[in-house]
C-alpha cells in the first residue's frame, strides 16, 4: 500500500489519469456523434425510400387500379432484397405480401409517418424484425403497408457500440503503458537528482546532476543546476582559501601587535617608549585595516558589485593619471616609470576600479621588480587598442616570476617573497585578476624577457570617436 501509495501521488499517474478522462470523454463524444449523425441519415434514407416505394405504387393504382397495385406488390415481395409490403382486406386477412404478422393495432392508426415495429416474415424462420412501416388505406377499405428492414441499421449500431467499447479499453490500456514508461522515465531522473542533491548535502561538493545527451527539458534544467553547482564550490572553496589564508596570513602581525604591547607594558613607565608602541601599533593596524579593505573589495566586485556604475572612460587618461601619482615614488626608489598612451582608448568601465587595478600593478613592480644586475628598474604602462580589445600592460625588466608560479600568484595572500621582509598582503593582483572578470576581461602574466609582463584586455563595447596625440611620460631617476 505504500508503495502504490508513492506511485499515486505522482505528477506521472495523476497527468494519465487526466490524459485518460480528457481522451476518453472526447472518444465517446466523437463515437456518440457519429452515431448519431450515422443513424439520422439512415432514418432519413429509408423515410425517402418509402416514400418513394408508395408513390410509385400510387402511380400504379392511377393507371390500373387496384389489380395493378396488387400484381406489382406480387412481383416485388419475391425479389431478393424487396422492401417489406402487406396488404390486408378490412377484417385483417393478409392478401398479398412478404410480412406474416404485425402487430395487432397497427391499422388502427392509419395516416400517421413511418414508425419503427417488429414483424415476421412469411418464410418460416420464425424469428422477429425490426422495420419501419408506412400505413396506408386504400380505396374499397383495404389496408396497404410499406416499409424497409431496419436490421442493418441496428448491426451498424451495435458495431459503432463495441468499436466504442473496444476504443476506451486500447485507450486505457495504451494509457496505462505511456504512463508506465513516462513514470518511470521521470521518476527515475528525479530519483537521480535526489540521490545526487542527498550526495552534495553529505559534503560531496564535486558531485553534479546527470545529463542524459538528450537535450530535452531535464538535460536543460540539470545543465542550470550544475553550473549553479559549480558556481557554488567555487564560492565555497573560495571561501576556506580565504579562511585559512585569513588565519595564516593575519595570525602574524596580530601576534606581533600583542607581543609589542605586552612587552611595553612589561618594561620601564616611559613616555617615549609608550608613544614609539603605539605608534607602530597603529602602522601595523592600518595595514591590517589596508588588508581586510582589499578582501571586502576583491569579494565585492567577485559578487558583481560595482561598487559604481560603468560609464565611458579613457583608459589612457586613468593610465597616466596613475602614473603621474606614482613619479614621486618611482623617484624615490631609482626607477625609471614610463607611461605610453599613443591614443584615447574609451570603453564602459568603472573608472575608480580600473585606476585601482592599474595602481596595484605599478605598485607591486616597483615594489618587487628587483632587476638582477646593476641595471635600474625600468616599468613601461602601456594601453592599445587591438580589434575589439583594449590592451592594458604593465611590464618590468626585474627578475620575473616562474611560469609554474604565474597561476598561483593570483589568488589571495600567495606571496613569492619568502622572507616577507616587504610591506604587502598578497591581494594586489588578486583584486588586478577580479576587476578584469567584472568588466569581462582577462588578465595573463608573461615573460618579458627579462622581467615580468601583465596584460589587461578589457572588450570595447562603443566606437572610438576622437583621435589624440600621442603621449608618453618619462620619470627617470638615478639610484640614492
Amino acid at each position: 500500500m505504500t508503495a502504490l501509495g508513492k506511485v499515486v501521488r505522482t505528477t506521472a499517474f495523476k497527468l494519465s489519469v487526466i490524459y485518460i478522462g480528457v481522451f476518453s470523454a472526447f472518444a465517446v463524444i466523437f463515437v456518440a456523434y457519429i452515431s448519431y449523425s450515422a443513424n439520422t441519415l439512415l432514418n432519413e434514407q429509408l423515410r425517402a425510400t418509402i416514400a418513394a416505394e408508395i408513390r410509385g405504387l400510387a402511380e400504379q393504382g392511377r393507371i390500373g387500379g387496384i389489380a395493378a397495385v396488387f400484381q406489382v406488390i406480387e412481383e416485388r415481395s419475391n425479389q431478393p432484397g424487396a422492401s417489406l409490403y402487406l396488404i390486408t382486406d378490412v377484417s385483417g386477412r393478409i392478401l398479398t405480401g412478404n410480412i406474416s404478422q404485425v402487430p395487432a393495432d397497427l391499422f388502427q392508426r392509419p395516416g400517421m409517418g413511418p414508425i419503427t415495429v417488429s414483424y415476421e416474415r412469411n418464410l418460416g424462420e420464425g424469428s422477429r424484425h425490426v422495420a419501419m412501416v408506412q400505413v396506408l388505406r386504400l380505396p374499397g377499405g383495404f389496408w396497404m403497408l410499406v416499409g424497409r428492414d431496419i436490421g442493418e441499421r441496428e448491426e451498424f449500431r451495435e458495431i459503432i457500440g463495441r468499436a466504442l467499447v473496444w476504443a476506451a479499453a486500447l485507450m486505457i490500456a495504451l494509457a496505462l503503458l505511456s504512463w508506465m514508461f513516462v513514470s518511470r522515465r521521470v521518476l527515475k531522473r528525479i530519483d537521480s537528482v535526489a540521490a545526487t542533491s542527498r550526495r552534495i548535502v553529505a559534503g560531496d561538493l564535486s558531485d553534479r546532476l546527470e545529463v542524459t545527451g538528450t537535450g530535452d527539458e531535464f538535460d536543460r534544467l540539470a545543465d542550470s543546476l550544475n553550473a549553479m553547482l559549480d558556481r557554488i564550490e567555487h564560492l565555497l572553496y573560495s571561501l576556506k582559501d580565504v579562511s585559512d589564508n585569513i588565519a595564516h596570513d593575519l595570525k602574524t602581525p596580530l601576534t606581533r601587535l600583542r607581543n609589542r604591547v605586552e612587552s611595553t607594558l612589561a618594561g620601564p613607565t616611559d613616555t617615549a617608549v609608550y608613544r614609539g608602541a603605539l605608534e607602530s601599533t597603529i602602522e601595523e593596524s592600518d595595514r591590517l585595516i589596508q588588508t581586510f579593505n582589499a578582501l571586502l573589495m576583491i569579494a565585492r566586485i567577485e559578487a558583481g558589485s560595482q561598487d559604481g556604475i560603468m560609464t565611458e572612460v579613457d583608459a589612457s587618461a586613468i593610465v597616466r593619471d596613475v602614473g603621474e601619482l606614482y613619479e614621486p615614488v618611482a623617484e624615490e626608489s631609482g626607477a625609471r616609470l614610463e607611461v605610453s598612451t599613443p591614443t584615447p582608448v574609451v570603453l564602459k568601465a568603472n573608472r575608480e576600479l580600473l585606476g585601482q587595478a592599474v595602481a596595484n600593478l605599478i605598485d607591486n613592480a616597483l615594489k618587487y621588480a628587483r632587476p638582477s644586475d646593476d641595471r635600474p628598474l625600468k616599468v613601461v604602462v602601456s594601453t592599445a587598442r587591438v580589434g575589439g580589445e583594449l590592451i592594458l600592460q604593465v611590464a618590468d625588466n626585474g627578475a620575473g616570476i616562474p611560469e609554474a608560479d604565474r597561476d598561483r600568484v593570483v589568488q589571495r595572500f600567495v606571496r613569492l617573497e619568502k622572507s616577507r621582509s616587504l610591506s604587502g598582503s598578497g591581494l594586489g593582483l588578486s583584486l588586478v585578476a577580479a576587476v578584469a572578470t567584472l568588466h569581462d576581461g582577462t588578465t595573463t602574466l608573461g615573460d618579458n624577457k627579462p622581467g615580468l609582463v601583465v596584460t589587461i584586455r578589457l572588450p570595447i563595447t562603443i566606437e572610438q570617436n576622437a583621435s589624440k596625440p600621442s603621449k608618453t611620460n618619462t620619470v627617470s631617476a638615478q639610484p640614492r
